[in-house]
């Protein structure tokens, strides 16, 4: 079976099903022996990750059977599986629990995320919020929207553009170093506000849907970043890589910021860049 855009619908609810199986049970009710730590402190596993991913999977699999799947957990077994990622037909990036550490620790901000990936191009983009049982929703040529837990659906759209000073945005700090870390934090503060979800699900979402304004990313795993970047570009956002470079599929570095358009991303480059 050959993916199109009438599939939408059923990989929405595939997610939300397995949030209700696999995710939701387990919320604020993991053992300590349910908790793993893999690179650090604040990058962690649990069994509703590997539950959700193996589940959504053999679903996948089922239903595509000639497509390549790509998830999180299984490619923490095997990094090699990344490099396949570029010569797949059909892909499918599985991201099953966003915002782990927020999970974990019973903070209700955390989300399912698949991209569609068809020939080396992101072509759909879902995030499903399992608290709010609703989605964010991307679709190549087709703009972005919001399908509530009632089914109804409305167009989400990036803010305006908006001087550097009256802008809210969220930096990543985790993943950078310094000197880059120390002068965007000085450089932050020229902004209007911050925020920081720990959970690029909600970022996405919050930025799409036009409640904020920019994102800076430096890990760029594509389970974290394909579908969000796919959402923002539909709901009216430019993305590109610190470079100024698109970004794509295949990249795993190069940091990434996200803006209402590209003046706005070239502001905000040389503000929060600035000696």
């Amino acid at each position: 079976m050959q993916f199109n855009d009438n599939d939408i619908d059923w990989l929405s609810d595939l997610l939300a099903a397995v949030a209700v199986q696999e995710i939701m049970p387990r919320f604020r009710q993991l053992g300590t022996g349910d908790i793993k730590q893999k690179t650090s402190a604040l990058d962690l596993v649990t069994e509703a990750d590997t539950s959700a991913e193996r589940v959504i999977t053999a679903r996948l699999r089922e239903r595509y059977p000639d497509a390549f799947v790509l998830g999180e957990e299984a490619c923490e077994l095997d990094a090699s599986l990344l490099g396949k990622l570029k010569d797949a037909p059909l892909a499918f990036i599985i991201d099953p629990v966003d915002g782990t550490y927020n999970f974990a620790t019973g903070v209700p901000l955390f989300g399912v995320m698949l991209a569609v990936v068809v020939n080396g191009e992101t072509v759909a983009g879902i995030i499903h919020d399992p608290v709010g049982k609703d989605w964010i929703i991307g679709v190549k040529g087709a703009g972005s929207h919001i399908r509530s837990a009632f089914n109804v659906r409305q167009k989400v759209s990036v803010a305006p553009p908006a001087a550097v000073s009256e802008m809210l945005g969220a930096i990543s700090w985790q993943f950078l170093a310094d000197p880059l870390r120390s002068t965007l934090a000085r450089n932050h503060a020229k902004c209007k506000a911050s925020f920081g979800f720990r959970c690029a699900a909600h970022e996405y979402r919050l930025i799409a849907s036009g409640n904020a304004h920019f994102a800076v990313f430096n890990k760029l795993m594509p389970w974290d970043h394909l579908a969000g970047v796919l959402i923002h570009r539909e709901a009216g956002g430019h993305a590109a890589r610190f470079d100024g470079s698109a970004y794509l599929p295949r990249h795993l570095d190069g940091g990434l910021l996200i803006a209402p358009d590209k003046a706005n991303w070239q502001d905000l480059r040389r503000t929060l860049w600035s000696e």
